[in-house]
C-alpha cells in the first residue's frame, strides 16, 4: 500500500527486541502468500514483526498448528519452505522480521500422519522414538505391558470389530501393514506380517517375503534389527508391485478381515491396545496436553529429543529467516528453566553463523505462562518475559471499578440463589479442581501416586506408607495447589517453591483424615523438600507431580471454573483470577515500574488465540463495574420478561439460571458496536456465534451438559432460548432493549478499549496486535476468536488515514462505532514508537501525579530516556464522567480542575500531542484541554 504523507516513520534496523508484533493464525485458509500480502498494511500500521502460530507441519486441516506431526518440515499446508523463504525477503525488503510459536511439549497423534507415532505403534519399546514421548512402558495394569493406549475408537472396542470398521490395510507407499479405522491408522508389528502373507495358499515369492519378516524377532541387536526390516519392507514394496503378489496381499487382508476372532487374536499381540477415547482417563499410559488424547507429551528433557525436534528452527534462525519464539505451554515440560536456557545456548550458538539480515542482538525469548495471584515470573530462565496472559490480567484489572464489586457479587449470588459462602472465586475453583483431578485426570494421578510409592518402598521409614495414602493426600495437595506448578529439580526446590508446597500442604491438611496428614510431610520431602540427587525413582516422582499439577489447574480453573462463576465475566480470562475483581491506579503503576525494572522486553498483548473473549467485549463488560445498579435492572427485567421461554427439563431449567446470566452478559459484550437490531441478517449470524459460544461454555463447566456425555435436550433447548430471544418471539421486545443497554454503555466502553490499547502500545515491553484486533474485537472464545478478517476494509481505513491531511484523529469520532478510530490511535502510538526507540527500548517508568476533582479517573505516566520522553493519560471508569453524551467525547467541563502533574525534567519543554497536534506545556497540563478532542492522549517531546 503506498505510504501517505503522514505515514508512521520507517523503522530503524531491527534490533534485539521487536518494536510490534501482530499475531497471525496461519492453516490452510490463511497462508504464508496471504501473510506476504498484507505486509505494507502492517508496516504502515507500525508493525516490525510477524508473530505466527506453529509453521512446521501438523495434521492435515489443522486451524491452529499445536497439533504437530513433523517438526522438521515447514508445513506444506502453509506453503512448504519455498513461500517461507518468500514471505521472509518480503520481510526483511521492508525492514521487518519474523517470530514464531514453538510446540516443545507435545505432538500430535492417532491419525495416520505422525511417523514417530507410528514407529513407536509398529516397534513397540524397541522403535527408535520409544523414548521421545513421555510413555510409561511398565504401568501397574498388566495389559499395558509394553504397549501405548490407543483411546481413539468413537465407539466400544467390541462394537468396532463387529461392525467391520476395524479393518488390515496395506499401504503401497510406505509398505505397511496396518489396522484402520476411519482416518486412523495402527501399524502391526513386522513379525506379525508373516503370518499374514502366509494366510491362504501363498507362493513362492510370498513365502520368501515372509521369511525375510519371519527371522526378525530372533535378531537382538536394534541396529541389525532394524537394517533387516528395511530390507523386509523393501522386498515387499517390491512384490506388491506385481501383479501376483498385490492379489495374494489383497486375498490376505480379505481373509483375515473376514474373521473377527482371528483379527482379534492379530491385535491383541501389538504394541498397542485399542479402545474407546473415554477410557483415556482412567487407563491411559502416557502424557497427554492436558487431557486431549491426540496430543502426546514429547521428553524434551532428553538431549535427542530436544536435538530432532528443533533441527528445523535452528536451520531457520541460522539462516535468519527467524528472529525469535514464543514457547507454547512451558509448564508441561520437566524442567521448563532448564529447556529455556538450553534454547537460549542453542539459538545463540546458531546466532553467529546468521547473515547480517535480521536482529542484531541475541534471539528474543517468550514463554506462555500463567501466573497466579501474585506469583513472580522467575527471573533464572534465560527468557525477555511472558506473552502477555498477565498483564492482559493487570490492564483488565485496571479497567474495572472496584466499587462495584460488593453489588455484582450480591446480585450474582441471588439470582444463582446460592449462600454468601459461595461468594470467593475459591468456592467455585476449589470443587471444579477435585472434579478434574479424579475425573479427567485419575489415569495421571495413579502413575504419579505409583512414582511416589516406589520411592517409599525403597526407604526403611516409609515402608509402611501405602499407595492409597499417598493417592489421597497427593490428591488434595493437588487440589489445593496455589499456583501451576513447582519448578524443583535434582538438586531440590528454592525458598519459592517451598513456600507454594507448603500452602498446598496447609490446604490439604484439613480434608485429609488425622491418619493420612503424616503422608503429607513425606510428600513434601519427595517433592523436592529433599534433593533427589542421582535416585532416578525420586526424580520421575518429583516430575510426574509437576506435570500433573499444571494440566489440572490449567483445565479447572480456565475450561471449568471460568463457566461457572458468572459475576462479571470480564475478568473470566486465561492468566486472570476472576477473584480478583480490580486494580487500582497505585497497584498498576507499581506493576508497571516492576515490569520496566525486570521485565522490559516481556510480550503485552490483549488478546490472543487462547482469549475467553475479545479484548473489546472485555472493555464493554468492565463498563457494567461503575453501573452494577443499571446492569441488575436490565437483568432482572429480561429475566421476569423471558420466563415463560425458560423449558423446564427433567434434569432442571434450561438455561440454567447461571448460564442465563451470563448469556445476558455475553450479549451486552459481543453485540458489535455498529449492529442495527433492525437488521435481521447480521443479527442471526449474531445468534449463530452465541449459540456456539453457549455450548461450549455450558459443556466446559460440566455442571448440566460436558464433552464426555452431552445432554442434547438441554443444549437444544438452550440453543432454543438463543434463537427465541434474538430472531423469534422475544426478538420484538429484546432486541430493542438489548440495543438501547449496549448503546448506553458503548461510549465509555470505546473509551476502555481506546485506553487498553494506547497502554498496550506505550508500557514496558512489546506490544502485540492479535490479528484484526486493530479495530473493535468483539470476539468469543475459539474457534470465534479465529474467524476470517476484513483486511480489506482495515486497508482502505489505513490508506485514508495515511492520506488525511491534518494532525487531528478528531473527525473519525464522528464514526466512531465501525473502529477505525481504534486503528489510528495505534498507528500513531506505534510511529511514536518508531521515533523515539530509545524511550521504549529502555526508558524508565515515572507515575505521575494527579490532581482535581477527577484524579480517581485518570491514569497518567512518563517515560523517559535522555532528554526524549512521553506522556501517556488515560481515562478511567468515566461513565459519570460522560453522562449521556452518545459519543466517546468527553463534555465540556467535565473534568473542571483536574490536572496532570508533570516531573521536573519535562516542566519546561513543549509536549506535541499525537492524535490531536496540540503543543502543550507544563508544569501542569489540565485535563480539559489535554482530551478535549480525543479521549486519551500520547505525548512526546
Amino acid at each position: 500500500m503506498p505510504r501517505g504523507p503522514t505515514a508512521p516513520i520507517a523503522p530503524v534496523v531491527l534490533q534485539h527486541v521487536p518494536r510490534a508484533t501482530v499475531r497471525l493464525q496461519l492453516h490452510r485458509g490463511f497462508t504464508f502468500d496471504h501473510a506476504r500480502a498484507l505486509l505494507d498494511d502492517f508496516a504502515a500500521l507500525g508493525i516490525s514483526h510477524l508473530y505466527t502460530s506453529p509453521i512446521t507441519t501438523a495434521q492435515p486441516g489443522s486451524t491452529h498448528g499445536y497439533d504437530v506431526v513433523d517438526p522438521t518440515r515447514v508445513n506444506p499446508e502453509l506453503g512448504g519452505e519455498a513461500a517461507l523463504e518468500q514471505l521472509v525477503e518480503a520481510l526483511h525488503a521492508r525492514d521487518m522480521g519474523l517470530v514464531v510459536d514453538i510446540v516443545p511439549n507435545h505432538m500430535g497423534v492417532g491419525g495416520a500422519h505422525n511417523a514417530w507415532w507410528l514407529d513407536v505403534l509398529e516397534s513397540g519399546p524397541d522403535s527408535a522414538y520409544a523414548n521421545f514421548f513421555d510413555i510409561d512402558w511398565q504401568p501397574p495394569n498388566p495389559a499395558l505391558r509394553n504397549k501405548v493406549l490407543a483411546p481413539f475408537l468413537g465407539e466400544n472396542y467390541a462394537d468396532a470389530l463387529a461392525s467391520g470398521r476395524l479393518q488390515l490395510t496395506y499401504d503401497e507407499v510406505t509398505a505397511r501393514l496396518a489396522i484402520a479405522y476411519y482416518d486412523h491408522r495402527f501399524p502391526i508389528a513386522l513379525t506379525d506380517y508373516a503370518g499374514v502373507l502366509r494366510i491362504g495358499n501363498a507362493g513362492t515369492a510370498t513365502h520368501a517375503v515372509a521369511d525375510l519378516f519371519a527371522t526378525l524377532g530372533a535378531i537382538r541387536a536394534l541396529r541389525t534389527r532394524r537394517e533387516r526390516a528395511d530390507e523386509a519392507r523393501d522386498a515387499l514394496r517390491n512384490l506388491a508391485t506385481t501383479e501376483a503378489g498385490a492379489a495374494r496381499i489383497a486375498q490376505a487382508l480379505h481373509t483375515l478381515n473376514a474373521q473377527p476372532d482371528a483379527l482379534d487374536t492379530l491385535m491383541a499381540r501389538q504394541h498397542w491396545r485399542l479402545a474407546h477415547w473415554r477410557t483415556a482417563n482412567d487407563d491411559i499410559n502416557w502424557r497427554r496436553f492436558f487431557d486431549i488424547g491426540s496430543l502426546a507429551g514429547l521428553r524434551m528433557e532428553r538431549a535427542e529429543v530436544f536435538e530432532a525436534t528443533h533441527a528445523l528452527l535452528f536451520r531457520l534462525y541460522r539462516l535468519g529467516w527467524i528472529d525469535g519464539v514464543r514457547i507454547d505451554h512451558v509448564d508441561g515440560l520437566a524442567d521448563p528453566a532448564a529447556y529455556c536456557r538450553q534454547l537460549r545456548r542453542r539459538l545463540q550458538a546458531e546466532h553467529v553463523a546468521r547473515p547480517a539480515a535480521g536482529l542484531a542482538g541475541p534471539p528474543w525469548i517468550v514463554v506462555e505462562k500463567i501466573l497466579a495471584h501474585d506469583e513472580a515470573m522467575r527471573t533464572d530462565w534465560g527468557i525477555d518475559g511472558t506473552s502477555g496472559y498477565d498483564f492482559m490480567n493487570q490492564v483488565g484489572a485496571l479497567l474495572h471499578d472496584a466499587h462495584g464489586e460488593a453489588a455484582l457479587t450480591q446480585g450474582w449470588l441471588e439470582w444463582i440463589g446460592a449462600a454468601a459462602s459461595e461468594a470467593p472465586f475459591a468456592a467455585t475453583a476449589l470443587p471444579a479442581r477435585r472434579q478434574i483431578l479424579h475425573a479427567h485426570f485419575a489415569a495421571e494421578l495413579d502413575a504419579a501416586t505409583s512414582a511416589l510409592h516406589a520411592v517409599a518402598q525403597q526407604q526403611r521409614a516409609a515402608h509402611d506408607v501405602t499407595w492409597h495414602a499417598i493417592r489421597r493426600a497427593l490428591a488434595e495437595v493437588v487440589v489445593h495447589f496455589p499456583v501451576y506448578r513447582t519448578y524443583a529439580n535434582a538438586q531440590g526446590r528454592d525458598a519459592q517453591d517451598t513456600a507454594l508446597v507448603h500452602t498446598a500442604m496447609a490446604g490439604a491438611a484439613p480434608s485429609l483424615r488425622r491418619v493420612d496428614q503424616p503422608v503429607l510431610d513425606w510428600i513434601d520431602a519427595w517433592l523436592g523438600g529433599q534433593p533427589a540427587g542421582q535416585d532416578k525413582l525420586r526424580q520421575l516422582a518429583l516430575r510426574r507431580c509437576q506435570q500433573l499439577s499444571s494440566p489440572v489447574a490449567a483445565k479447572a480453573v480456565e475450561d471449568t471454573a471460568c463457566y461457572r462463576y458468572g459475576r462479571l465475566l470480564s475478568r473470566n480470562e486465561v492468566g486472570a483470577d476472576p477473584g480478583e475483581f480490580a486494580m487500582n491506579s497505585a497497584a498498576f503503576h507499581h506493576a508497571m515500574q516492576a515490569r520496566a525494572h525486570t521485565w522490559p522486553h516481556a510480550m503485552l498483548t490483549t488478546a490472543t488465540h487462547d482469549h475467553k473473549r475479545g479484548e473489546d467485549v472485555r472493555a464493554r463488560l468492565a463498563v457494567l463495574s461503575e453501573r452494577p445498579a443499571q446492569w441488575l435492572a436490565a437483568a432482572h427485567q429480561w429475566r421476569t420478561e423471558h420466563a415463560s421461554w425458560v423449558r423446564q427439563l427433567p434434569t432442571g431449567p434450561a438455561p440454567s439460571p447461571a448460564a442465563q446470566w451470563m448469556l445476558y452478559q455475553t450479549l451486552v459484550g459481543a453485540w458489535p458496536a455498529a449492529l442495527d437490531w433492525h437488521d435481521a441478517d447480521a443479527v442471526r449470524e449474531l445468534a449463530e456465534r452465541v449459540a456456539r459460544w453457549q455450548e461450549k461454555a455450558q459443556r466446559e463447566a460440566k455442571l448440566r451438559t460436558d464433552w464426555f456425555a452431552p445432554d442434547t435436550d438441554y443444549e437444544a433447548a438452550s440453543r432454543d432460548f438463543v434463537f427465541t430471544l434474538l430472531t423469534g418471539e422475544a426478538a420484538s421486545t429484546f432486541l430493542p432493549s438489548l440495543s438501547a443497554f449496549v448503546h448506553s454503555l458503548a461510549p465509555a466502553a470505546a473509551i476502555n478499549g481506546l485506553t487498553q490499547t494506547l497502554l498496550r502500545s506505550t508500557l514496558p515491553g512489546v506490544p502485540d496486535l492479535y490479528q484484526g484486533a486493530d479495530f473493535w474485537d468483539t470476539s468469543l472464545v475459539d474457534p470465534d476468536n479465529r474467524r476470517p478478517v476484513d483486511y480489506a476494509v482495515r486497508h482502505r481505513a489505513l490508506r485514508a488515514l495515511h492520506g488525511h491531511v491534518g494532525n487531528s484523529l478528531a473527525f473519525l469520532l464522528t464514526h466512531w462505532t465501525d473502529g477505525r478510530i481504534k486503528q489510528a490511535v495505534l498507528a500513531r502510538a506505534l510511529a511514536v514508537r518508531a521515533a523515539l526507540p530509545a524511550v521504549f527500548e529502555s526508558g524508565d517508568y515515572q507515575s505521575l501525579a494527579v490532581t482535581g476533582s477527577g484524579a480517581h479517573h485518570v491514569l497518567a505516566f512518563a517515560r523517559v530516556q535522555g532528554a526524549q520522553a512521553i506522556v501517556v493519560i488515560v481515562p478511567l471508569h468515566v461513565s459519570a464522567l460522560l453522562g449521556h453524551a452518545g459519543t466517546p467525547v468527553f463534555p465540556e467541563g467535565a473534568w473542571r480542575d483536574t490536572t496532570v502533574c508533570l516531573p521536573a525534567s519535562l516542566s519546561q519543554t513543549a509536549l506535541h500531542s499525537t492524535f490531536d497536534g496540540q503543543t502543550l506545556h507544563g508544569p501542569r497540563l489540565a485535563l480539559g484541554q489535554v482530551l478535549a478532542q480525543l479521549p486519551v492522549a500520547l505525548l512526546h517531546t
